[in-house]
This record gives C-alpha cells, sequence and structure tokens, in this order.
C-alpha cells in the first residue's frame, strides 16, 4: 500500500511540479509532511540540505532520500525517482515535437509568461517553509544562515561555503 501512495505522490509531483526542482519544493513539503505526514519539516529540511549538496536535480534526489526513508529500503527509493522523473520525460517527448513549431504560438507564449510570476511564487513559498521555527532550530541556526546567505552574495564559492557551514555546524552542535 504504501509503494501506490508514494508512486501516485510522486507522480503527482512529477506533472504538477512547474519550474524545477526549487518550485516544487512547496509541492513537496506538503505531499510528504502535511498530507502524508511521513517525514516532519526539520526532516524535509535536512533532505533537502542533502539533496542540495550531492550532484544531480534537487527534486530527483530528494525523492530518492525519502522514497527510501518512507519504505526502508531501495525499492521505494528507486520507485519514487522513477515517478517523479516519469512525468517530464513522457510530457518532454511529446512537447518537443511540437514545440519548435509552436514557440511564437500567442497563445504557446501566454502560457509560458503567465507561468513565469506562479515559479517565482512556489520557490518563495518552498524559501518560507524552510524558514518556520521548527527547522531552524535555534540563533546559531540563523548566524549560519545570514553569513551564507552575505558570503553568497559576496559571490563566495559555494563549495567552501557547504565546507565551512558544515565545520561550523560540527564544532556548535
Amino acid at each position: 500500500m504504501i509503494y501506490l501512495q508514494l508512486l501516485y505522490v510522486y507522480l503527482k509531483i512529477g506533472f504538477f511540479g512547474f519550474g524545477g526542482g526549487y518550485a516544487m519544493l512547496s509541492l513537496i513539503q506538503n505531499e510528504i509532511v502535511v498530507q502524508n505526514h511521513w517525514l516532519t519539516n526539520a526532516q524535509l529540511a535536512d533532505i533537502i540540505a542533502i539533496s542540495q549538496m550531492t550532484p544531480g536535480p534537487i527534486a530527483i534526489n530528494s525523492a530518492t532520500y525519502i522514497g527510501y526513508t518512507v519504505t526502508g529500503n531501495i525499492w521505494g527509493s528507486m520507485l519514487a525517482t522513477i515517478a517523479v522523473c516519469l512525468p517530464s520525460l513522457t510530457i518532454m517527448l511529446a512537447v518537443t515535437r511540437f514545440y519548435l513549431k509552436l514557440q511564437h504560438n500567442k497563445y504557446v507564449t501566454g502560457a509560458m509568461g503567465g507561468m513565469q510570476p506562479m515559479v517565482i511564487g512556489m520557490i518563495v513559498a518552498a524559501a518560507l517553509i524552510l524558514l518556520t521555527p521548527d527547522t531552524f532550530i535555534d540563533w546559531k541556526s540563523w548566524v549560519i544562515f545570514g553569513l551564507c546567505f552575505v558570503f553568497s552574495v559576496l559571490k563566495v564559492n559555494p563549495i567552501l561555503l557547504i565546507v565551512a557551514s558544515g565545520v561550523v555546524g560540527i564544532m556548535l552542535y
């Protein structure tokens, strides 16, 4: 039963997660934490952090980890990963055939323009979800967050920021 739920949830995320991984985060959070209660917000925040550090798209990386966490085995991991990828693959195969012919169509251009604000809104919603009190444990977490934000604006190498945050986290916690 859990496998069918996992398949359904990740097919839904794959079909309706427009705008890439960061835009999908609010949808993933709603399905995994709010609707199915498989994880807490804090656990999801940890998975997202790990998914951002590992190579590959965040939606696929998080699906792999969440599938394993929910089922306790590699089959759940593979099922969630395939389920989140399958809609995109199917849609891209169907759309690519017609896109070159329709890319200048006013309706297609209008639909794409209408989706841009929605994608930005979903990214902002995901950021706000991750800034809840139960995901940022204490003032030390806020300090690490603030420093990383400032250094990322100053164009410090993201790999250096990840490693430095991990070292500071180990020292503080």
